[in-house]
């Protein structure tokens, strides 16, 4: 008998849902969800294939089923039993732990791990082994979006929402090739210009692609320079009076330093530089500063950059000088590339941050953190990040990698540096569904991992927006939920490190904090850090969902009145406080942002070239670009025909 289940696809950040149709164990259809407000049904070629990746055939050719383990490297792996493969991964860790300190072990985790696998990674290193040797294949791709909005907004958190496509006058698409990487979003960039032709679409990107074709106007600019763009635009709307005086005066600050540094970017510069038409300039800022709302919509070409901080500050600083913030239509909204890279920015999952949104610099965010978790104090100093983290297993500096849900081997800069790393390690734990990835033929220990269509949890889309992911079969062969992996390899580990690392949880510290977990006695007498049922996942789950929850009370992404029953009637925006029954769809209306002095902040963005000039002997610059009908690398997307 067919059964159906929704839930969310599980590949880019528009966060669609869908509904899974199965029959016993085997997943035998796949649909859009109707209701759902991301995507009111449709779907793209990648989402409505999903069913065939999780076919029987594939499962059995693809699929990573049970914990192997390599007694060499280079051998072959040998299967073993789930608890002898986590007590190998606990005594290896903590006696690398014991020799060479906590930072001698890396986390290097995925913007597709759910929400709470995310949290229980993030608890198990900062809260447990006392590193932040943890990051995330988003660093790759979100890292300078983060910053962007921190630096100008106050806050990691995107103000606009997908509704924002039927009220803006003018789009404004940098940096990103929507039609192949977002495909749904772009259905309603479509449907938004059919409804009212005279929206006007604006096309930046060095390369023309299919997002082109529905664009009034084309800027091809050189790469690397849209930093020039942005501030020969801001020098337009300067010079023609196209600014808000009386927003910039009421709502921000530090204009006057970034006035002085446009001033030298005249159209005629603007126009050398990133090879494009003065009109062609001047018509953009026009459109951008005189509609009545205008939305900027950018990925990757603005945040995979060496400049890619400020890119996105620049962006950011055409909002704020023309207002074009905070009103339907109208705002800077940076597309999530991965389905949960917003969730994991929102546990602190990246190598300088805490739960929601807490800087680690921050010494009363750590102790926040430390009281919620009821141990002595989270370490201060910023870990490694992605890239850094990998070039110190290659330096010999960290010993231990843990690697979840990526594949690093294939998908990261420099795989020289890379894959000299991992051969390097002492120990390599690998924890993925497919068995296929490059990276597994590095692992000492592979751990078998469930995947979409088995997994339980939630993601966060690009607008904020929160969605269960749900069951529809049962995992294959002994694969578990990633956070049931680390929850267990957790508990083991708190029985192996002695204090001063393992004090205040095995040895039954009590801290007063406004949320207690779920007690799970340890047998050394305490309460553990990871106290979450996996023999019911449900429950398990639910526990670490809640307690996230509880951390981001008082923060700018205040979910305390978002229950895991409120999720499971309809998906839901945040933030959503105690005793508010919808989420707020858009940020900052009343001009008020999450600052000392509730002002945003222009930032001084100066225009650096890249490091080779086009008339050097390296002539040629490289762009990346996006697979429509694939997805990153095709683990999953490439067992189709």
């Amino acid at each position: 008998m067919t059964h159906e289940t929704k839930s969310t696809c599980p590949y880019c950040g528009v966060g669609c849902g869908v509904i899974i149709a199965s029959n016993g164990d085997q997943i035998t259809g796949v649909r859009g969800d109707p209701d759902h407000p991301a995507n009111f049904g449709r779907l793209c070629t990648k989402g409505s294939t999903l069913a065939l990746t999780a076919s029987a055939s594939v499962t059995r050719q693809t699929r990573l089923l049970y914990p192997m383990q390599r007694e060499h490297r280079g051998e072959a792996p040998k299967r073993v039993s789930w608890d002898s493969a986590l007590d190998f991964a606990a005594k290896r860790f903590a006696k690398i732990i014991h020799e060479h300190g906590p930072d001698a072990v890396g986390f290097y985790v995925s913007g597709q791990l759910l929400t709470e696998d995310y949290y229980v990674f993030n608890k198990l290193a900062k809260g447990l082994i006392g590193t932040n040797n943890i990051d995330t294949n988003s660093r790759l791709c979100m890292s300078s979006a983060v910053a962007g909005y921190k630096q100008t907004l106050g806050a990691d958190a995107p103000p606009a929402c997908y509704d924002d496509m039927n009220h803006a006058a003018c789009i404004f698409i940098v940096g990103s090739n929507t039609a192949y990487a977002h495909p749904i979003l772009f259905r309603r960039i479509e449907d938004a210009k059919a409804a009212n032709p005279a929206l006007k679409i604006i096309f930046c990107d060095p390369r023309r692609t299919d997002t082109a074709e529905i664009a009034d106007l084309y800027l091809p600019i050189q790469p690397g320079t849209d930093v020039m763009l942005f501030n020969g635009m801001l020098h337009i709307m300067l010079w023609e009076g196209w600014i808000d005086a009386a927003y910039i005066d009421l709502h921000t600050n530090h204009f006057d330093a970034l006035k002085t540094t446009v001033r030298d970017c005249t159209p005629d510069l603007v126009a050398e530089i990133c090879g494009i038409k003065k009109a062609d300039i001047f018509t953009a800022a026009k459109l951008f500063a005189t509609s009545t709302a205008t939305l900027s919509l950018y990925c990757q070409g603005l945040n995979q950059s060496s400049s890619g901080t400020a890119k996105n500050a620049a962006l950011i600083n055409l909002h704020l000088a023309t207002a074009q913030i905070g009103k339907p239509g109208a705002g800077p909204f940076s597309l999530t590339g991965q389905p949960n890279a917003m969730g994991g920015r929102e546990v602190g999952g990246l190598a300088n941050l805490l739960s929601a949104h807490r800087d680690l610099a921050d010494p009363a965010h750590r102790a926040e953190v430390a009281a919620l978790w009821g141990v002595p104090s989270v370490p201060e100093r910023p870990g490694k990040t992605a890239i850094e983290m990998f070039q110190a297993a290659a330096d010999g500096e960290i010993k231990a990698l843990w690697i979840a849900c990526t594949n690093p081997a294939q998908s990261m800069p420099d795989q020289a540096t890379v894959r000299r790393a991992l051969e390097r390690a002492e120990l390599v734990i690998v924890q993925e569904a497919f068995a296929t990835p490059a990276t597994c033929d590095y692992a000492d220990l592979l751990l078998p991992a469930t995947t979409w269509g088995e997994k339980t949890g939630t993601v966060t889309n690009s607008e904020r927006r929160i969605s269960r992911v749900r069951p529809a079969v049962a995992a294959p062969g002994e694969a578990r939920h990633d956070w049931s992996i680390a929850v267990e390899f957790a508990q083991r580990l708190e029985l192996l490190l002695p204090p001063p690392l393992g004090e205040g949880w095995g040895g039954g510290r009590t801290v007063t904090t406004a949320y207690t977990p779920p007690s799970r006695p340890s047998p050394r007498g305490g309460r553990s850090l990871f106290p979450y049922s996996r023999t019911e996942p449900a429950a398990g789950v639910e526990a670490i969902w809640n307690e996230h929850r509880e951390s981001t009370r008082g923060r700018d992404l205040d979910i305390t009145g978002m229950s895991y029953a409120m999720l499971e009637a309809a998906p839901q925006q945040w933030p959503l406080k105690e005793g508010e029954t919808t989420g707020k769809i858009r940020l900052y209306e009343d001009g008020i942002f999450p600052t000392p002095d509730g002002r945003a902040r222009f930032v001084n963005t100066i225009y650096k070239p890249v490091a080779e000039p086009r008339e050097s002997r390296y002539p040629f610059s490289l762009t990346t670009g996006r697979l429509r009908d694939q997805w990153h690398g095709m683990s999953r997307t490439g067992t189709l025909g």
